[in-house]
């Protein structure tokens, strides 16, 4: 971000799919409902310039490279936040409990999804775009199983039929993550890793909502504050005093 460090505000462009939407799960209303006080506008309240949120629910890298593509030149920003990853490696579970023996593919190849990542940090450096990648929150395997299969034990006997055992929900997911720091490390681009600040803690499924994928309102909380301490450690001057 270098080529940044003499303006006094910024424009930053928040491409990612419900995460950065601040989509949660809300028990209470038994519905998915925006969380307010998402991570993505509790930082926008503290720093010089603006923030547009593009992210959208059930978005994958793929939609969002094309949604992307029609708002950097209307929007011209400086940075670039790009987040995806959670529906990219994500089953259609119900074909998945109807055919448990087919082969069934994820929404997004892991190959496309770093061939996509790839391709769209290379759109934004040739155009003079910082581009800033998260890593992804852990998942609760167990949640998140019991979520997608409805505690249906028949529906739960074919996925694990498919999947060989439920921690292998949270492997798979680890993959695509790993591939977010790989994809970063080899093209020199900046990333916050938002999965190592939840596995600090001691119970981080503590930090999920009940469908074992969404952070919560402390979920939120913990993937704003980690942002910040990275804005704090080389860009103070950015915050609003």
């Amino acid at each position: 971000m270098s080529d940044i460090n003499t303006k006094d505000s910024i424009n930053i462009l928040v491409s990612g799919d419900s995460i950065s939407k601040g989509v949660i799960y809300d028990e209470s209303k038994n519905k998915y409902l925006v969380l307010p006080e998402n991570y993505v506008n509790t930082i926008s309240a503290k720093l010089e310039g603006s923030i547009k949120n593009i992210s959208r629910f059930g978005s994958t890298i793929t939609r969002g490279f094309n949604k992307l593509e029609k708002y950097i030149r209307k929007e011209t920003p400086d940075i670039v936040v790009i987040e995806y990853g959670g529906n990219d490696c994500a089953f259609n579970w119900d074909e998945v409990a109807d055919s448990p023996d087919a082969n069934h593919l994820p929404q997004t190849d892991i190959r496309i999804f770093e061939t996509s990542l790839r391709e769209t940090i290379e759109l934004l450096k040739n155009i003079k775009i910082t581009p800033v990648l998260l890593t992804l929150p852990p998942l609760n395997a167990e949640k998140y199983f019991e979520w997608v299969s409805q505690k249906n034990p028949l529906t739960q006997s074919n996925i694990l039929k498919f999947l060989g055992s439920v921690p292998e929900i949270y492997s798979w997911q680890e993959r695509y993550s790993s591939v977010i720091i790989k994809v970063a490390e080899e093209t020199h681009t900046k990333f916050i890793d938002i999965r190592s600040a939840f596995l600090q803690y001691p119970d981080f499924t503590k930090l999920l909502c009940k469908d074992g994928m969404h952070p919560n309102r402390e979920g939120h909380k913990v993937i704003a504050d980690k942002i910040m301490n990275y804005i704090k450690s080389g860009y103070a001057y950015l915050l609003i005093d």
